[in-house]
């Protein structure tokens, strides 16, 4: 292993990308610590401790602990994400947006246009609305009531505006550069490097623990046993495939022949990635965002009780939604129609089934009996941290990476990047970084 760790560096070229990741991720996470201006840091502080169980925690999750500090990068990444996300929905259903998707390269660079002002708009908005946030926000320091904001008005909201949106724009255009420049997808790494920046605390913490008598060895022990279980699980889910033959037929030009070789279609087992758990997050936080501004109401504060992270109702109602989004996003997301229109239109048929409209319709049965499993399993995953900070009692910043939205981003961004990798050994005939992976695709030479 250490060798070909060796041989990353002894490739000029990726070499150097892999640094320029690094650097760029450096600033990032320095960016991160750079407060916005007319904010009071100990109101701040002592106000964002309760915030985890609600969308704001999961908005600050993504944004690597950047909103909790109302920093330069509050919105992290997510206005475009969310830009992205908008655009990819139209284009399954805006005939103007389909026709862009089809129309290549240049179509491509028109969406990722379309893009870059949906998320300055986004952003826009949703940089008005943590200007509103923080200025209604207050915390009891020593027995005294402290404003967040001791001076709010006009200013201090073109301020936050104008820092946050330019932080957005910074944030899209490292990713940019990472993506073109550097290894692995820019925009995913910036997510997953916030997401591990939790992990030195959360060590710090167990040790702690342990030193003081609270957590005895031997629980960290199976603690670490479950997290690999766990991470092998979830790597399992997220390669998982289910392969479709497809026969090619020769084809005569000119001199040549082509086509006449076998090959599969290769359907996944969670189509839908990490969408379905962000969704249903998305909805499961909101009873208990809207319960914090009504402190004093008892019906809210039962509501609040019953959608607490700890309840079994909460698991069940959080696992059928990922379940009815695994199936809706991987709708939108795959189209059987287009894809057996494509294997038609380049002289490709499953054997056995005649191809045009009964092909389509074997290919979205099969992907629906795919996927009913992944959704199951995508569910698990996203629940296993409550099961486990109920059963084993230990805090949400641990249990976090022993599943759901987290560990499913690591793991596939941390899979994408070593395939990336992987290509620059094997192209320049050195041993892959896994030889006994199993990375899809990979040949051993």
């Amino acid at each position: 292993m250490i060798d070909r760790i060796k041989n990353i560096f002894l490739i000029p070229e990726l070499r150097t990308r892999i640094l320029f990741t690094l650097g760029i991720l450096v600033v990032v996470r320095t960016g991160v610590h750079i407060p916005i201006p007319g904010v009071n840091g100990d109101a701040l502080g002592a106000a964002m401790q309760n915030i985890q169980n609600t969308l704001f925690g999961l908005f600050d999750l993504f944004a690597g602990g950047a909103f909790q500090k109302a920093s330069l990068f509050a919105l992290g990444i997510m206005p475009y994400i969310s830009a992205s996300i908008i655009l990819q929905l139209m284009g399954s259903v805006v005939p103007y947006f389909q026709r862009l998707q089809k129309e290549g390269e240049e179509g491509r660079k028109k969406l990722t246009q379309l893009t870059r002002y949906a998320t300055v708009f986004i952003a826009v908005l949703q940089a008005f609305s943590v200007a509103l946030f923080l200025e209604n926000m207050t915390a009891n320091l020593g027995g005294n009531v402290v404003a967040v904001v001791p001076f709010p008005g006009i200013l201090f909201k073109f301020t936050t505006m104008v820092s946050v949106v330019t932080g957005v724009m910074l944030l899209m255009w490292f990713g940019e550069r990472i993506t073109e420049r550097g290894i692995g997808n820019g925009i995913s790494l910036i997510i997953m490097i916030g997401i591990l920046s939790r992990l030195p605390t959360v060590i710090l913490t167990e040790i702690t623990l342990i030193r003081e008598g609270m957590r005895g060895l031997l629980g960290e022990v199976i603690l670490l046993g479950l997290m690999f279980v766990i991470v092998a699980f979830v790597v399992l889910l997220t390669q998982g495939t289910r392969k479709i033959p497809v026969q090619y037929a020769k084809r005569v030009v000119g001199r040549k022949v082509y086509g006449g070789q076998s090959t599969h279609l290769p359907l996944r087992v969670n189509t839908a990635g990490v969408m379905p758990i962000i969704f249903a997050q998305a909805i499961m936080f909101i009873p208990s965002t809207i319960a914090t501004f009504f402190s004093n109401s008892e019906f809210m504060q039962a509501v609040m009780r019953w959608f607490s992270l700890d309840h079994p109702f909460y698991w069940l109602i959080f696992g059928a939604m990922i379940v009815f989004f695994t199936y809706f996003y991987t709708a939108m997301a795959f189209d059987p129609i287009q894809v057996s229109t494509t294997i038609k239109q380049q002289g490709g048929f499953i054997p056995g089934v005649r191809p045009g409209k009964r092909t389509a319709e074997y290919i979205d049965n099969i992907l629906t009996r795919v996927t009913l499993p992944g959704s199951f399993f995508l569910a698990f995953v996203a629940i296993f941290p409550y099961i486990l900070m109920k059963g084993m009692d230990i805090r949400y910043d641990l249990a976090s990476f022993f599943g759901g939205t987290s560990l499913l981003i690591i793991v596939g961004v941390a899979l994408d990047t070593l395939q990336q990798i992987e290509s620059h050994l094997m192209m320049r005939h050195y041993d892959g970084f896994l030889s006994k992976g199993k990375i899809r695709g990979r040949r051993r030479m």
